[in-house]
């Protein structure tokens, strides 16, 4: 019978397993890398209202760090991108793991790989080869719509052979990703390793995706793996194997819920975090909403893709943890040729009420946050509530 556990525990273990930084701090590259590969992904997204997504995941645990590093650790072949969770920064030592989606991919991409695009393919392997990384604006070609993802021909072609693994990014130029061939980006033992079965490859992610992120349902990990196809149904065989192996172990949640898969040496019973945090509203730990809600009672809606009128909290916003609870939401926004981190607007959640020890949380959590998006200041021009 799985070992039970009560939300509370569960709760303060998922929290504290995350390692959100107690303080404002310096980050070193080391550390960087580190926490990439601790988490097993670090999702991107190219919305930089505040910051971009990829950095506040990783400064809300190693603190501030220099500009540039995630993109020089990919340079070095130290991590690499690919299409994880989504396009997510990957420690360079699963890229043998991520083998069996390029082979997934190299035919029945998620969004298509048409026959009639091998000759741009050819073309655009052509000019890498020869001139080094390129972004999609070296080459020509207009989009086919004005639907912001309608991409040109050549950019296509760009992420098919991407996601095939034909392709690698070696870094980003600005925000756009610089392909090149991957013998020269990803160090040979990685890409000469043996690829994984179909079975090695769920059960050895599905194990990742646990490390990762503490503690998953089955339906998390299909979500935090994007198995496709089967669901959980597919997953279950790797799960049983990994408790078998002894890798993971079952756990019964007091609640009645379906259960969780936590590392087999994983110590549930933790004290009370005292993080005080601004979360990317495409952090790890709230990627699976279901999950989330469960656990923390907190909704963790996403309302950048809403029309105005139909948002509640604001178009980006981020969620303040404080301890081990969502308590707020915080509307935010980086003007960076003031040098200021702007609070337009923050929202208590239900049942939290306003005191000095959540105000000064709250000030905490803003002034490590401008340090990460490298804000000198902090201006609020909304009233709290």
């Amino acid at each position: 019978m799985a070992e039970p556990v009560s939300l509370a525990a569960l709760r303060r273990y998922l929290v504290a397993h995350q390692a959100f930084a107690g303080r404002g701090r310096r980050g070193t590259r080391d550390e960087v890398a580190a926490t990439v590969g601790r988490l097993q992904a670090v999702q991107l997204d190219s919305i930089s209202t505040v910051e971009r997504a990829h950095r506040l995941t990783l400064g809300s645990r190693v603190g501030n760090y220099r500009r540039g590093v995630e993109f020089a650790l990919l340079r070095a072949g130290r991590i690499f991108e690919y299409w994880a969770h989504e396009a997510c920064l990957v420690p360079i030592e699963d890229y043998p793991l991520f083998k069996r989606r390029m082979v997934h991919l190299k035919h029945h991409h998620w969004w298509g790989r048409p026959r009639d695009m091998q000759e741009i393919e050819r073309l655009v392997l052509e000019r890498i080869a020869a001139e080094g990384a390129l972004p999609s604006r070296a080459f020509e070609g207009k989009k086919t719509s004005n639907d912001m993802w309608a991409w040109k021909p050549a950019k296509r072609a760009l992420e098919h052979l991407f996601a095939a693994g034909e392709l690698a990014v070696s870094g980003r130029d600005g925000f756009q990703r610089l392909y090149d061939l991957p013998e020269r980006v990803i160090p040979k033992a990685y890409l000469e390793a043996d690829m994984p079965s179909e079975e090695e490859f769920r059960r050895r992610y599905a194990l990742r995706a646990v490390e990762g992120r503490g503690a998953l349902t089955a339906a998390g990990i299909v979500d935090h793996c994007r198995f496709r196809p089967g669901g959980i149904k597919s997953v279950r065989p790797a799960l049983e194997a990994l408790v078998r192996e002894g890798a993971i172990r079952e756990v019964a949640v007091e609640d009645g819920g379906a259960p969780v898969y936590v590392p087999a040496g994983a110590e549930l019973d933790v004290p009370q975090p005292r993080a005080a945090v601004f979360l990317c509203p495409f952090e790890n730990m709230l990627w699976d909403r279901p999950f989330v809600q469960r656990v923390f009672g907190f909704d963790a809606r996403i309302e950048i893709y809403k029309r105005p009128h139909e948002r509640i909290y604001g178009y980006y916003v981020l969620p303040l943890l404080v301890g081990d609870r969502l308590v707020g939401r915080a509307d935010l926004k980086t003007l960076r040729e003031e040098g200021v981190l702007e609070l337009r607007a923050f929202h208590l959640e239900p049942g939290v009420r306003r005191t000095k020890r959540l105000d000064a949380a709250l000030e905490r959590a803003l002034a490590r946050l401008a340090r990460v998006v490298g804000a000198e200041d902090v201006r609020v021009v909304a009233s709290l509530g």
